[in-house]
Parts: structure tokens; C-alpha cells; sequence
């Protein structure tokens, strides 16, 4: 039939050449009493298909929750591992954005365009940084089956370049298959001042944060009021809520509270705490009790020292880390409490099936001594001099608040990793196992003498075909018009029926950074990759994980064949997953289309505050000037640009133009005369070292500023521009006290920002002149 042809049985009087009747299942005359009425059919799921809620933390380690042997109560999490399964071999990805592509999609990370965080562009299809439009994910198909969809917190699956408002948003939430997304595009977050909230496709524009806010409790009273607001309207659709925490990523942050409920409760110190945590793992049966536990790190740059060895007043310090990390897995789990409390007063707990995770392993990122200047520790850029400042120094008593940017020593990662080795970002067991729970009481009942531990391997990509094979739910086959890709995961419902039937992933590649691993039936080749090794030799190890779960016994020199065998399986695996090229995650160098967002930018009042990547491209390692034309005098912020992890401010207050400077929280506040109107320019130029020279002028005459100070690069200034006003995380602490977002009073006709000439360290401009960039940066 063509388009404009009718069934005569269906539609006889309708004559040929009609249109708009093709589709119409009726029957249609010239009168509503000539016709029968029909409607089309709504898209709905099956009748009983089960709510889905996939609860995903970030950094979390092994051993962080009481059912894998922590000393954290987490009621919650105790009473869902009572009433389903934890897996206790479950692996993931060394880092975040991978792992969440393979949750989305169930691809091979590599596959899906993420071989890392979505916060570069080299140019190599292993890191797209987007998920392809023949890639379904998970949301598409439970939402084509009639599934409301929901997601929150961290997304991460975009990348940095295209975040901010007027960018292409085919990779954001709400286009790849969420009815509503509420959280943050960003890969971290502060818990009281958020850089940047999005609302479905918005960014949310608010000035002023309440004193008590906390983002874990405002994301959890979203999807809250989402789930209660669907059952108001749609007593019977089921839903799919995927909350992506910020929690535990840095920088840590905790309610005062919670901090006040953990104090005291490391003093023992991470060495006895760890011994604790191993002690129960095996008393709760997730390890044989002769699993031992391995001493502490010992390799260059992955070190921990002896409790013992420290001074008092170190001691004291870094348990005020691990203090607010732990407050912050006790807040996690009151809210999951309060989440599920909602879906149980709903009646629908039993017919819910939950998952709980974490993206990878706990991380070493604080350093040896841990840092009350995350943004200053957190900086990955060749060169940086000898007396770089990982940690500026702070009042003990301001961890954990919205005064500082914090995160634990390495020591403490290697507690929440709890009994393996390593941490975050390497392909051992440290990095890549962490805890897993489903619970599903009307579809996986648990029997009687089942103690629900299952200690078979599974991989990451296996969450999405596991929960359409629980839901009964095809994948898409189609989207946008072209065949889906085929996926990498498997369905584990096999082994939650069964604890001692056979995985349902028997083998596995794994790639991080130049670290390699591969798993195979019980066995594992992994090597570690460190700055300056080669990235085509890798230094194998291997372990028997089903007899080593620890990976204590490398016998690569015992079983040579093995380790020539598992090592060809790889390199196989790489090439089918779109591994290669290795280092491409190092490689500096963007896309030549994001030039455009390095010309001269004109703000004028009550522009939204640029996202922090967009006002990066202006601002980060270079040289540039800022001019601020105000026609009528007030008081108030001519420009921010930053928060209490770094940053800078022009502001009148009294009369009085000022200069704030906030130097990874350690702020230098300058005062420049009296000012009414006039133009402000500030010039900032960049010294050896990472520095800044900035000088501030009125109407072209020199007012002052700062001869020398630490230049804010890599994740810093966190908060992006804002013209008029400072929303969000405050550059000076003093001034937000006095005066909160201090919108300017007077006429600010516009703030302009000009950039000027790289510096000589830019790693962009070093590749301009380097002939071998790949063997440069190896």
C-alpha cells in the first residue's frame, strides 16, 4: 500500500488521495454517527513489570559499608543485604565515566568512547567522550517499554566541552533517554555550594544557598518528590531511578552533625582499622578465614606509613578526614533509608528491584597527607616546581565544612579498599572491585538457608542486561534509525538463582592509563603503569585471584606459558574494544572547533554564571585582562570567579574597591581606593613557576594588586565567572558572611574578558613545537 491508499474493509468511504486516515484503527465517514470511534494504543509496560532503583556512589571502596566489614553503620544498606544478594567478586572500571558509559549502555567502556573521564578531546575513537547515537542505553529501553525515567546526582557522560548551556546537548540525561534529570554534568562537586545544578536542560540560577544545605539531601528529596508525584498521576506505570551520588568523590564535605557523630572514632588510626575491617570481612563470610591481609603499600608514590610512626598532631589530623568520609557513607545511607522509606509507604519495596554500587575503588588522590586544598592536590600537569603547595595549611576544625576543600590521605584509601591492594585508577584489585547488592524481594526470593553472598566474577556491563532480563525488557534494536550496537555484559540472574553455578563472565579485559589487566577463569595478568614506562612493555604479574583474591602471589615467573597465553587474550580484546591507542587520556591537545570559546567574551548583567570549563577556556594557564565599565556607583561584585577552593573577586564595599585573591584558601585581600564609576581593568600575567602577576587600574591609572601569587590551573577556579554577584561558593569567606552574594547596587553596564598569551608551560603550546608528542608525554 502507499501512503495515501485505504483498506476498503477499514475505511470505505473514505475515497483515495485522503490523508491523515493511514494509521487511524477505526472507522471513518463523512459524520461522527457514519464513523466508530478508535484510539491509539499507549505505550505501557507489562502488566506487574517491577520498579528499578540503581544506586551508584563514587569512589567508594571495598570495605566502606557494614555488610563488606565496615565499622560505618549503614542500617539501610544491612537490611537490603538481608533481604537479597551481595556479590562479592563484582569488578568495575579503575575510574568513574567508564563505568558509568558500561551502566548506561552495557558496552565495553573502551567500546562505548569512555577509556576515561569525559574531561579531554585528543581525537581517537577510544575517547569520543560521548555515547554514539547507535548505542541504546538503559533509560531508552525501559522508557520505550512504558517506564517512567529518573535520574540524579553525578552524570559525567559529557564531555567538558559541551556542558555549559548553549552547547550541544544530544549527550546530556534528558536526550539519552531520562524524563528528568536533576544533579550536576560535572565529574565532582562541593556539598553546600554546587558549581553548577541542571535541572532537566536547565542550569538552575540560584543566588543565595540556605546556611544548611547538602547536596546528598537535596538530590534525595528530589527523587522523593518525583516518585510521590508519579504515583499522584500514574498509580501503576513502573519507574527506573538511577542516583548517581557525588558521594565520595572529593572534595569531602559532611553536616556538622554527621562530623560530630564519627568524632573520636578513628584515633586508632588506619593501620588497626583496616585489621578490624579484614577481621570481619571474614567473620561475615566474605572471605575464608585464611585470606590474609596484606601488609601495607610499599611501592613508590603508593606508600603508607605506620600509624605509629606519626606525631600526635599528624594523627589528629588526618582522622578528622577520615571522620567526615565517614559521615558522609552514614548520610548516603539515611537517605537511601528515606528514598526506599518513601517506595515501602507507596507499597512497592518487595516489587522494587534496587541495586547499590560504587563506580570504582576508594582513591589515593589526597596524597600521602591527605589536603584541605583539593583543587590545589588535584592538579595533573607536567612541570609543576619542586615547592608546589599540595596542602594549604588550614584550621584542623574547618575539615569537612564549606570553608575547605578537603580529602583523606591515601592511608585512609587504602582502609576503604579493604583487604586489596592499590587504589582508584589502577587496573588490581583495589581499583576495580567494590561492593554490589540487589535486592528483589517478589522476583528473588531468598531461601531459607541461603545466606546470599555470591562469589562468582561479574563485570560492570553486566548491570544492564541483568535488569531487562529482571524486568522483561528487550533491548533496543533501533535508534535514531540505524541497528543498535550489540552489547559486551551478560545477565547474572543465573548466579543469583544459583551461588554455586558457574559465572556468567568468565573472561575479561581491563584498561586504565597504560594499566592493564585480564581476567580469565579464576586467573589474572595485570601490570601497573606509572609515569615514564613504557606503554607498549608492560611489567606483568599474575595471580591465581580464585586462591589470591588479594593478589599477593605473582607467578608470572612460574608460569610463563599462562602469562603468554592471558597476555595475547588481551592484546585480542583491545583491538575487538577500542582500546588503542594507549595514552591517548595523557595527550594534551582539543579539538580545533573549541577555539571559539578562547575570543574575547562581553558579560553583561544577569548573564547566568559561565559553567567552569567555558570560563576556563578564557582564563587557565595563560595570561589575560579583565575590564568591568560601571556607569552608576553602588557597592556590591563587579566579577567573581571561583570559590573556596581558589579563586578571584573585584568588589566595592564602603566606597572602597578591593581586590580579594583566594589562593587555594589562603586568601590575600587587597584594598584600591575609593571608587564610584569608571572602568576596572585587571590584568593578570603569567610568571615562571605557575604564578600570576595582577595588577588592577581604574580608568588606566594604576591602583595595585598582587606582584606574585600561585596561579589557580587544572580543576581551579571550580565555580565558573559571574558578573554582578558572587552565587554559589564564596571567593572570600568574610565578605560572604557580611554580605552573602553581595549583588551589585550600582550600574554595571558590562565585565569583559580577554586572554591573552599562553604560558610557555601550557602543555597545548608545549605540543605545538614537540615533534613526538605520544613519546613526550609516555
Amino acid at each position: 500500500m502507499t501512503g495515501t491508499e485505504q483498506h476498503p474493509a477499514q475505511h470505505p468511504d473514505v475515497p483515495a488521495g485522503a490523508r491523515g486516515y493511514e494509521r487511524f484503527p477505526g472507522r471513518v465517514g463523512e459524520t461522527v454517527r457514519a464513523s466508530t470511534r478508535a484510539w491509539p494504543r499507549p505505550r505501557t509496560a507489562r502488566e506487574g513489570a517491577p520498579n528499578v532503583i540503581v544506586v551508584v556512589l563514587d569512589d567508594m571502596g571495598y570495605s566502606d559499608v557494614a555488610p563488606f566489614g565496615s565499622e560505618i553503620a549503614t542500617p539501610t544498606l544491612s537490611a537490603l543485604a538481608d533481604r537479597g544478594y551481595r556479590l562479592t567478586n563484582y569488578h568495575t572500571t579503575p575510574v568513574c565515566s567508564p563505568a558509568r558509559a558500561a551502566i548506561m549502555t552495557g558496552l565495553n567502556p573502551h567500546r562505548a568512547g569512555f577509556a576515561s573521564v569525559a574531561n579531554s578531546d585528543p581525537g581517537f575513537p577510544n575517547l569520543r567522550l560521548e555515547i554514539d547515537q547507535d548505542v541504546a542505553t538503559l533509560p531508552e529501553s525501559l522508557r520505550a517499554a512504558g517506564y517512567a525515567t529518573y535520574a540524579f546526582g553525578k552524570w559525567h557522560l559529557t564531555r567538558d566541552a559541551l556542558m555549559h548551556d548553549g552547547a550541544d546537548k544530544s549527550s546530556w540525561p534528558l536526550q539519552r533517554g531520562f524524563d528528568h534529570f536533576y544533579g550536576t554534568l560535572e565529574g565532582a562537586n562541593s556539598f553546600f555550594h554546587p558549581n553548577q545544578l541542571v535541572r532537566d536542560n536547565t542550569p538552575v540560577d540560584l543566588e543565595d544557598w540556605p546556611a544548611d544545605y547538602y547536596l546528598t539531601d537535596d538530590l534525595t528529596d528530589d527523587a522523593i518528590a518525583q516518585l510521590a508525584t508519579l504515583r499522584a498521576q500514574e498509580p501503576d506505570k513502573p519507574f527506573f531511578l538511577y542516583f548517581a551520588h557525588h558521594a565520595m568523590h572529593g572534595p569531602l564535605g559532611a553536616k556538622p552533625g554527621d562530623i560530630a557523630a564519627q568524632r573520636g572514632r578513628y584515633a586508632a588510626g588506619w593501620d588497626e582499622v583496616r585489621r578490624a575491617r579484614h577481621a570481619r570481612q571474614i567473620e561475615l563470610g566474605i572471605f575464608p578465614p585464611h585470606t590474609p591481609l596484606p601488609p601495607s603499600a610499599t611501592e613508590p608514590g603508593f606508600e603508607v606509613p605506620a600509624w605509629d610512626d606519626l606525631d600526635p598532631r599528624t594523627q589528629d589530623l588526618y582522622a578528622r578526614y577520615m571522620e567526615v568520609y565517614a559521615a558522609m557513607v552514614a548520610n548516603v545511607d539515611e537517605n537511601l533509608g528515606r528514598l526506599l522509606g518513601v517506595v515501602d509507604d507507596l507499597g512497592e519495596l518487595d516489587d522494587t528491584v534496587v541495586v547499590f554500587t560504587s563506580d570504582n575503588g576508594g582513591t589515593a588522590e589526597g596524597g600521602p597527607e591527605g589536603t584541605r586544598s583539593y583543587f590545589s592536590r588535584f592538579v595533573h600537569i607536567a612541570g609543576l616546581p619542586q615547592d608546589w603547595e599540595n596542602d594549604v595549611e588550614r584550621d584542623p576544625d574547618l575539615i569537612g565544612t564549606p570553608r575547605t576543600m578537603v580529602h583523606y590521605p591515601r592511608g585512609w584509601g587504602q582502609v576503604s579498599n579493604t583487604p586489596f591492594r592499590f587504589y582508584k585508577g589502577q587496573t588490581h584489585a583495589g581499583g576495580v572491585r567494590v561492593p554490589f547488592f540487589v535486592s528483589w524481594p517478589a522476583g528473588l526470593p531468598r531461601a531459607a538457608d541461603d545466606d546470599g553472598l555470591r562469589r562468582q566474577y561479574q563485570y560492570v556491563t553486566d548491570l544492564t542486561p541483568t535488569i531487562l532480563d529482571l524486568v522483561g525488557v528487550e533491548r533496543l534494536a533501533e535508534r535514531n534509525g540505524l541497528p543498535t550496537q550489540e552489547i559486551d555484559g551478560v545477565s547474572l540472574r543465573p548466579v543469583l538463582a544459583d551461588p554455586y553455578g558457574p559465572s556468567t563472565h568468565p573472561e575479561q579485559y581491563a584498561e586504565f592509563g597504560g594499566s592493564r589487566g585480564y581476567y580469565r577463569d579464576g586467573w589474572k595478568l595485570v601490570s601497573l603503569h606509572t609515569r615514564g614506562q613504557s606503554l607498549t612493555e608492560p611489567r606483568w604479574e599474575l595471580y591465581h585471584v580464585e586462591e589470591d583474591p588479594n593478589e599477593l602471589v605473582d607467578l608470572s615467573e612460574k608460569e610463563p606459558e599462562r602469562v603468554v597465553e592471558l597476555a595475547a587474550a588481551w592484546q585480542d580484546a583491545a583491538w575487538r574494544n577500542t582500546v588503542f591507542p594507549l595514552g591517548a587520556s595523557f595527550a594534551p591537545g582539543r579539538r580545533p572547533a573549541e577555539k571559539v570559546l578562547e575570543r574575547p567574551v562581553r558579560l553583561l548583567p544577569r548573564t547566568r554564571r559561565l559553567e567552569r570549563y567555558r570560563s576556563a577556556k578564557l582564563t587557565s594557564l595563560r595570561s589575560f585582562d579583565v575590564v568591568a565599565e560601571v556607569a552608576a556607583a553602588g557597592e556590591g561584585i563587579l566579577v567573581a570567579h571561583g570559590d573556596q577552593g581558589g579563586g578571584y573577586a573585584l568588589y566595592v564595599e564602603e566606597g572602597t574597591l578591593h581586590l580579594a585573591y583566594n589562593e587555594y584558601g589562603r586568601l590575600h585581600e587587597v584594598p584600591l581606593g575609593s571608587f564610584t564609576t569608571g572602568t576596572v581593568g585587571a590584568s593578570f600575567t603569567w610568571l615562571p613557576d605557575f604564578r600570576w602577576k595582577v595588577a588592577v587600574s581604574v580608568d588606566d591609572a594604576p591602583r595595585g594588586g598582587l606582584d606574585d601569587v600561585t596561579m589557580l590551573v587544572g580543576m581551579a577556579p571550580f565555580s565558573g565567572i559571574d558578573v554582578g554577584v558572587n552565587r554559589g561558593g564564596p571567593v572570600h569567606w568574610g565578605l560572604h558572611e557580611r554580605r552573602g552574594s553581595f549583588r551589585f547596587t550600582g550600574r554595571l553596564v558590562a565585565v569583559t574578558y580577554v586572554p591573552g598569551e599562553r604560558a610557555a608551560y601550557d602543555p597545548d603550546r608545549v605540543a605545538e613545537v614537540e615533534e613526538d608528542v605520544a613519546a613526550f608525554y609516555d
